[in-house]
């Protein structure tokens, strides 16, 4: 049979998503007002936790990929990313970077499961390379970089292929335990985040920095509940439905809305400016990703 076509609730699910995650990187501007970003690492995974992990039974997965993926996904991604925003990353381009991590997933796949890169991919890999390339050449010379910094940018491509290794993890869990509950995954794995950054917080925020959460402005604290229940918990609920009911490769090209959202939200809300060759990169990397995702559906037409 074929598969069913998606419902009007299906196409308001994956647009909710699209708009929670897009906006969800200027939230994270707010929030690193008042927290650090390991700070703001621990909150989130925290508000994430609290209270489904006392409803919500663990996944039936080995507990090696549960901790491999809170680590990767938790502290790697969202870590990496929280300081990147912190040091010189506009909120506009980090929601397009992030998105490479389709690409280093590939990269990944292809070296650690042997899986074969199609043509769509293939092409998508070269225009994702150019794209990056303009970004880097944003950072050549004096020239104005648009807000951003040589860091921040190497430190967003870093999230973003920690992303990419928590895929290849939870696609190892899944091949060894098929029938697991995603949320439940999701939750549990987001509680072993908690501890490594409440430790690297203690570690290395500065001692006038260590207690400033606890002065934090009530739009802070909103914006953690945000990024923990909002973004994490119903963003990932309906996500995990969507792809539950529909094949991936109808479900997919809805993700490429995300980047679009987040640069409207980083120019319209925080007023950040996009340079001429970081607008070249965007239009490359948004390519590439149309070409991952629509490339084979459209040879075959």
């Amino acid at each position: 049979m074929p598969p069913a076509a998606l419902t009007g609730r299906d196409f308001a699910a994956a647009l909710t998503v699209v708009v929670l995650w897009g906006v969800n990187f200027v939230v994270m501007k707010y929030a690193l007002r008042d927290f650090t970003p390991f700070q703001l690492g621990a909150a989130r995974y925290v508000f994430a936790v609290l209270p489904l992990v006392l409803i919500i039974r663990p996944p039936k997965v080995p507990v090696k990929w549960l901790l491999l993926y809170g680590l990767l996904q938790g502290v790697g991604q969202f870590g990496i990313l929280f300081i990147a925003l912190q040091v010189g990353m506009t909120a506009a381009l980090a929601s397009v970077l992030l998105q490479t991590q389709v690409f280093f997933t590939a990269l990944f796949g292809f070296v650690l499961l042997r899986e074969r890169a199609s043509r769509p991919l293939q092409a998508g890999l070269v225009l994702a390379a150019l794209g990056l390339a303009c970004f880097a050449a944003n950072y050549l010379g004096a020239g104005h970089a648009g807000g951003t910094t040589a860091l921040g940018f190497v430190l967003t491509l870093g999230a973003a292929a920690m992303w990419a290794m928590s895929n290849i993890v939870a696609r190892r869990a899944q091949q060894e335990a098929v029938t697991y509950s995603p949320i439940s995954f999701v939750v549990w794995s987001s509680s072993v985040a908690v501890l490594p950054f409440v430790a690297l917080s203690y570690a290395f925020d500065p001692e006038a920095t260590r207690w400033q959460w606890l002065e934090a402005r009530t739009s802070s604290w909103l914006a953690v509940a945000y990024l923990g229940w909002v973004a994490t918990i119903i963003g990932y609920s309906l996500w995990t439905g969507l792809l539950k009911r529909h094949p991936a490769n109808r479900v997919a090209p809805f993700s490429l809305g995300v980047p679009v959202v987040g640069l409207a939200t980083g120019m319209l809300v925080l007023g950040e400016v996009i340079t001429p060759w970081q607008w070249a990169g965007i239009a490359l990397v948004v390519a590439a990703l149309v070409c991952v995702m629509l490339g084979g559906r459209l040879g075959r037409t």
